[in-house]
């Protein structure tokens, strides 16, 4: 009997060895075909630059170099991080905003016909119109800035906790009401993770906006962050390896962004 449990302890041993392996594998060739992607993109680059060398667009090593010298500077970590401060607080208070009223847009109908028109006719104007009142009432600076994004960001939440709600099985509310269960229980117990996973998917979508909205705001509101780097970069020189520079970061950043709220989708 000691012997079959040993047999039986290192095949499960075996197993577990050969599918953590196929595992690493199957990641491996993910990261192999992501990156052979980006390779085929920076290749075709240096190419483009190699035939029209007179073009003012700079190659990947002139943009690379520009990336140090910013960092080298100290000025790489400054504008990063501007922007990630201005994306946090106005992503946070559009979360903090939109998700309990969605989930009450959602919850009461009657209060969803009164203040949908008004989402609705709010949805279609690009926060970026806001700029002007944002200056007038805020000034230059980072209230600007975070007052855009918590636009940019709140509506696509709101919505989204809106829909969920009302997308929710009515045969579940019956049920926890037959259960006994009170308006806040039946909130917190069934509708509320009932809801989550359309309602992260809409965050998702809002951070990817709010991204976008900050870079565009900062060319015009405030002096620091990635979009006055690229503003600046261009006015004091002509840095057009700068300017490039800028935009693979905002890229770069915002892909690393994506990732993290997938795999919060997918926890």
């Amino acid at each position: 009997m000691r012997v079959l449990a040993r047999r039986r302890s290192s095949r499960l041993r075996a197993q577990i060895f050969e599918a953590v392996l196929d595992s690493r594998a199957v990641r491996t060739r993910k990261l192999l075909l992501s990156l052979s992607g980006v390779a085929t993109l920076v290749a075709l680059w240096s190419l483009a630059i190699a035939l029209h060398p007179a073009t003012i667009l700079p190659g990947p090593l002139k943009v690379l170099s520009g990336v140090v010298d910013l960092a080298r500077r100290g000025l790489l970590a400054r504008h990063v991080v501007a922007s990630l401060f201005r994306v946090t607080w106005g992503y946070v208070l559009a979360v903090l905003v939109g998700i309990p009223l969605g989930l009450c847009l959602g919850w009461w109908r009657r209060a969803d016909r009164a203040v949908n028109p008004f989402l609705q006719i709010l949805r279609p104007i690009s926060p970026l119109a806001w700029i002007p009142i944002s200056i007038l009432w805020f000034g230059v600076g980072d209230g600007a800035a975070v007052f855009i994004i918590f636009l940019g960001a709140v509506l696509p939440i709101t919505v989204a906790a809106t829909n969920a709600v009302a997308a929710v099985p009515s045969v579940h509310l019956r049920a926890a009401r037959n259960f006994g269960l009170g308006s806040r229980e039946l909130l917190v117990r069934v509708i509320f993770p009932s809801v989550l996973p359309q309602l992260i998917v809409g965050m998702r979508v809002a951070l990817g906006v709010a991204w976008l909205v900050v870079v565009a705001a900062e060319m015009i509101a405030v002096n620091s962050g990635l979009g006055f780097l690229i503003v600046d970069a261009r006015n004091a020189g002509n840095r057009y390896d700068l300017v490039v520079a800028g935009m693979v970061l905002i890229g770069v950043i915002g892909y690393g962004l994506d990732v993290g709220m997938r795999r919060l989708e997918r926890t």
